[in-house]
């Protein structure tokens, strides 16, 4: 065995289990929130590991696409949480005495002239 092939290993098996606290989290968390947060920075990370992992053992061309798929999720995954979060504050779904500091509801005040 390689330590190539033990890096390969520890970083599947790492995203594995990335993957399965997401996944827990996302299942017992209380809120839309806090169930946003486990369904992106786990689950990225995740992935992430997952494709390094895979990649190690692939030409250069083949792991510069994986490479693009770790990119891509990055990028976009936080941006649909703040998308998908925002939409949930404002349908109501979010329980406000959770949050720390509410600067949306500050915000929303601000644009519309009303509180929340």
């Amino acid at each position: 065995m390689s330590w190539l092939d033990l890096f390969s290993a520890v970083c599947l098996i790492a995203g594995a289990v990335s993957c399965l606290f997401g996944a827990i989290g996302l299942l017992t968390f209380p809120d839309v929130a806090a169930r946003l947060q486990a369904a992106t920075k786990p689950q990225t990370l995740g992935l992430v590991l997952i494709l390094l992992g895979s990649a190690v053992h692939l030409e250069v061309r083949y792991a510069s696409g994986l490479i693009l798929v770790g990119l891509f999720q990055a990028i976009t995954a936080p941006v649909l949480a703040q998308l998908v979060g925002r939409a949930a504050y404002r349908a109501g779904s979010v329980r406000r005495e959770t949050l720390d500091t509410d600067h949306l509801a500050r915000r929303i005040e601000h644009e519309h002239g009303r509180t929340l």
